[in-house]
C-alpha cells in the first residue's frame, strides 16, 4: 500500500457512539447506505460512494477529514482523499 503524509497525523478514534450501528446521517434521514467508512480523524460513519447519498465523501468536503477507514466487518483498508490512494 502506498503512504501519504496525511496517516502520520491521525489521532487514535473509535466510532461516534452516538450512531455506532451505521451512517449516521442516511439513520436520521432514513435512507439506506452500501458500506461504511470511519472517519480516522474524528470517529464520523458515513456512507461510501456506492450509496446513494455518499455521506463519507461529503463528510470530507466538510470537515477536510482525508483519511477514512473500512467499517465492513474484515476489512481494514484505509482511503486518502486529498491524495486519491489506499494507504
Amino acid at each position: 500500500m502506498a503512504l501519504c503524509e496525511h496517516v502520520t497525523d491521525l489521532p487514535d478514534v473509535d466510532p461516534a457512539p452516538r450512531t455506532p450501528q451505521g451512517c449516521e446521517e442516511c439513520l436520521a434521514e432514513g435512507t439506506r447506505w452500501v458500506h461504511l467508512r470511519l472517519c480516522l480523524a474524528c470517529g464520523h460513519v458515513g456512507c461510501c460512494d456506492s450509496s446513494p447519498m455518499k455521506h463519507a465523501s461529503a463528510h470530507f468536503h466538510k470537515e477536510g477529514h482525508p483519511i477514512v477507514r473500512s467499517f465492513e466487518p474484515g476489512e481494514d483498508w484505509r482511503w486518502c482523499f486529498v491524495d486519491e490512494l489506499i494507504v
